[in-house]
């Protein structure tokens, strides 16, 4: 397409599909990785606890949005957009490969690659695109570029839940990660390939004398940012709940300061548009605390409170694709409790003295381990299932793999993009469009409602007793996508917008940094949710965290619009 008024850059579609792809592999191992974690070590897990579980997501999630800030930095001074975006998917592949190597080292080891490799993709991937939109017949349009950015983000987050339970159910976990990995891969060829598209706005920005040298950035940030991790780590007692939080949340002070001293010793102008930018990130920190949950808190909602059971018109097709996950009545699942325990330990003994030495062994082994896992999950399923639906003996239901309740929210953004699109571009034509800052505070409030929805789920339930229908995550999600098209996108078109030329992806890592603390903050609260006894508190505090940030950030709209408008933006 030509850079008319009328079209996008031919450019937006390559970075559309680079994305698509990233956000494929991204997600997939995301709607896995919590449950990958809890499974038995034997049946291919990590086996981990869940308190374990969880600090291990925030702290990945955190983590993975607190490197976009070096390589934001590396790419605005030294490296460039393009070569840091090849970098960075090349160190994903290896990451996602890794993981599907069962082995506490390699699981380490490649979820460090992968935290690194986005630091150097996601950043400058998002400064291309706002790139594109620089000229003046472009910049009305750049909301509704990345709007566009956004749903290919989703179109990959929808596909790679249905590959990831195909994968897993079939072939096992290993085999879903390597399918990430490819992903990843297809990703990076169509950079390539549309790299003559897009080089013209891959320019470093000249530094001006006043600014720091990159040096002097690192020596000042990234080194006492992880001294202080350490320390957080190695302080006695917990102040955070957990050593890793705590290293976590001292380690990006150093950052936060870097940020706030860079605020103050610009020059005025720049100033008060790097202090607007800073103000929406604290806002914003708190939807991402809440969004996040999906791939934790929400996801052992839909595997043990939500009603999966396939209608037989769709089970039949899906146990032919290798697509059901099947649960199974038989003595053990349907005895009480304590029999079901006492019969489970002595399995788990007998599994103990199994010998496996020679391959076939070893398989039988693994298939009685397997063979145990299975019952336990049956036993879980059943266990708040009315009398009335629990098949007879000997006989199963077949159930919708909990990965394909991942696919729910992409689904809703590709569904209600063009729609929202539509709405503001119609806005924009009457002059009536919301500035940034106010779609990104109506978000926070639509985010809150989310929230209240599940509240309605836990209601539903008679406090856990029964299961929920699929339909109050469905609604949910369906609440918190239009939130999420109000804010996130809108967050990246900001910083696109306001951020000083040269320090544009700088900037971008600075919104990634919110929504790493974001992140890291999903994890801590969703390791509340064992621990909260009646379970619809725990969605009434989320939904006042996020009603909390919307009444700030609603505070601070005329002093960010006055920002706006000095700066020439909308």
């Amino acid at each position: 397409m030509s850079e008319t008024k009328t079209k996008h850059p031919k450019a937006l579609w390559f970075l559309f599909g680079t994305e698509m792809w990233e956000r494929f592999g991204y997600y997939l191992m995301l709607g896995i990785f919590a449950l990958y974690m809890l499974d038995g070590w034997n049946n291919g897990g990590m086996g981990f606890d869940s308190a374990t579980k969880s600090d291990i997501y925030g702290t990945y999630l955190g983590l993975v949005y607190l490197t976009p800030f070096i390589g934001g930095l590396l790419a605005d001074r030294i490296i460039g957009y393009r070569r840091s975006i090849i970098l960075g998917g090349l160190m994903m592949a290896a990451g996602y490969f890794l993981l599907s190597v069962h082995n506490v080292t390699s699981f380490y080891v490649a979820l460090l690659l992968i935290i690194l490799g986005n630091g150097f993709f996601k950043p400058n991937i998002s400064t291309l695109v706002g790139n594109l939109y620089s000229t003046e017949e472009l910049k009305s349009k750049k909301d509704a570029g990345y709007n566009i950015f956004y749903m290919g983000i989703n179109i990959g987050a929808f596909i790679c839940n249905f590959v990831a339970a195909f994968m897993r159910i079939n072939y096992g976990w290993g085999h879903a990660f390597a399918a990430a990995g490819v992903g990843m891969l297809v990703g990076v060829i169509i950079f390539l390939i549309g790299t003559k598209h897009y080089k013209h706005v891959d320019v470093i920005k000249p530094v001006k004398e006043t600014d720091m040298s990159t040096v002097k950035i690192f020596g000042l940030t990234v080194l006492p940012m992880f001294a202080f991790g350490v320390l957080g780590y190695l302080i006695p007692g917990n102040f955070l709940g957990s050593d890793t939080n705590d290293a976590f949340i001292i380690g990006c002070l150093p950052v936060i300061i870097f940020f706030i001293y860079l605020a103050f010793t610009a020059e005025a102008k720049e100033s008060r548009a790097i202090k607007a930018l800073l103000a929406v990130f604290t806002c914003v920190i708190l939807f991402f605390a809440i969004f996040h949950q999906n791939g934790d808190a929400l996801t052992i909602w839909a595997e043990d409170h939500t009603d999966r059971k396939m209608p037989q018109s769709i089970s039949n097709a899906a146990s032919k694709m290798g697509m059901a996950e099947i649960v199974v009545n038989n003595d053990i699942v349907s005895s009480d409790s304590a029999q079901f325990s006492k019969q489970i330990a002595e399995m788990r003994e007998q599994e103990k003295k199994m010998p496996a030495e020679t391959k076939v062994q070893l398989k039988a082994r693994a298939d009685y381990s397997a063979k145990i896992e299975q019952f336990e999950k049956s036993r879980k399923y059943f266990s708040s299932l009315p009398a009335d639906q629990i098949p007879e003996k000997g006989k199963d239901l077949k159930l919708y793999s909990t990965e394909l309740y991942q696919s729910i929210n992409p689904f809703w953004v590709v569904l209600l993009t063009p729609l929202i699109v539509g709405i503001f571009g119609f806005l924009r034509r009457k002059n009536r469009e919301p500035s940034t800052p106010t779609k990104i505070a109506i978000g926070l409030i639509i985010t809150a409602l989310s929230a209240l929805v599940m509240v309605g789920a836990v209601l539903a339930t008679n406090n856990l007793s029964v299961k929920a229908g699929s339909m109050w995550l469905i609604a949910s999600y369906g609440v918190i996508t239009i939130g999420e098209l109000c804010l996130s996108p809108m967050g990246l078109s900001l910083v696109s917008k306001l951020s000083p030329p040269r320090i544009t992806a700088l900037m971008m890592g600075g919104f990634f940094l919110a929504i790493s603390v974001g992140n890291k903050l999903s994890g801590m609260l969703s390791s509340m949710w064992e621990n909260t006894p009646h379970k619809e508190n725990f969605f009434y505090m989320n939904a006042a965290l996020v009603l909390g940030a919307a009444v700030l950030l609603f505070l601070m709209l005329k002093w960010l619009n006055r920002v706006m408008k000095e700066n020439n933006v909308q």
